[in-house]
């Protein structure tokens, strides 16, 4: 039985729908049972189709990390686990308890999500957040396997309301270039890791097939939709009152900036041919991604 923590997530939800249509049995934890989406009849019909076993069901069970006691009930009679751990900078020690109740609980195969440019002190403090989790699962004695993804495909998500309205969307990052990777190849490459020794002791940066940037993203969204999408620079006190006003923390803030700063100087260009080693196909394009999700920018 594999346990998904952050299951409602952008990643482990994905994650969770995969892996049942593949016939896994799996436990999903999360906060909130009443947002989880199981895999509809379509996606099982689709598993039969592909010659795997179809109809398992997903278990879904209410937890919370700063309840050890509902996350021990999950991790028992757990094989493997993918942990989703850190939030914030004020998160940074429960990574580490995972692993330990995983390691309790006998867990034998762990897959933690971290992020690209983890360890790397240009970063700034941002860059030290997943560090704990990552060296806790390396001395676990377990199975591990790390994934460093870049930035997500999905976070142009954000710029849907701005782009429904002909506004310009924000850029805090310049013409600073990025492996935007799709999030549903870092879920496949999650479910293979949580499913194959093979990828035991791996650190994998995972990246999209090219480098692109904001204004790059913006004008395949504008090819995509046939309409304009422009691009607005904000500087670091605009940037800074934008995500105060969508009541981040300051600490979360000053993270977000260093890591803007850090992809505006260079740092985050950086491709991979880690998904084509794990999935034995190339990673998706981000125009892939915005035709897939086209609907979300479009007037209702």
């Amino acid at each position: 039985m594999i346990l998904v923590t952050g299951a409602t997530g952008t990643i482990g939800s994905e994650v969770v729908r995969l892996l049942a249509r593949r016939g896994e049995k799996v436990r999903a934890l999360t906060r909130d049972p009443s947002r989880m989406r199981l895999p509809d009849a379509a996606e099982t019909e689709a598993g039969v189709e592909a010659g795997v076993e179809a109809g398992v069901e997903v278990e879904v069970v209410r937890g919370d990390y700063l309840d050890p006691a509902s996350v021990d009930a999950a991790m028992s009679g757990a094989t493997a686990v993918f942990l989703v751990g850190v939030l914030g900078p004020d998160d940074v020690d429960r990574d580490r308890a995972l692993v330990e109740q995983a390691r309790a609980a006998g867990v034998h195969r762990v897959v933690k999500l971290s992020a690209i440019g983890t360890g790397d002190p240009a970063v700034g403090r941002v860059g030290s957040w997943h560090l704990p989790g990552e060296q806790a699962v390396r001395e676990s004695g377990l199975e591990w396997t790390v994934l460093r993804p870049s930035s997500f495909a999905s976070n142009t998500l954000s710029w849907a309301e701005a782009v429904r309205a002909g506004d310009p969307v924000p850029n805090m990052t310049g013409d600073g270039l990025q492996g935007v990777i799709d999030p549903r190849d870092v879920a496949e490459v999650a479910a293979e890791s949580l499913l194959s020794a093979r990828h035991a002791g791996h650190t994998y940066t995972l990246t999209g097939p090219g480098m692109i940037s904001v204004p790059d993203q913006a004008a395949v969204l504008a090819d995509v939709l046939d309409r304009p999408v422009g691009t607005l620079d904000l500087t670091p006190d605009q940037a800074r009152a934008k995500m105060t006003e969508w009541g981040m923390a300051a600490a979360y803030v000053e993270g977000v900036m260093a890591g803007s700063a850090y992809v505006r100087a260079g740092g985050n260009a950086v491709v991979t041919g880690a998904v084509r080693q794990v999935l034995g196909r190339p990673p998706r394009t981000y125009r892939t991604w915005a035709q897939d999700h086209r609907a979300a920018f479009e007037e209702a």
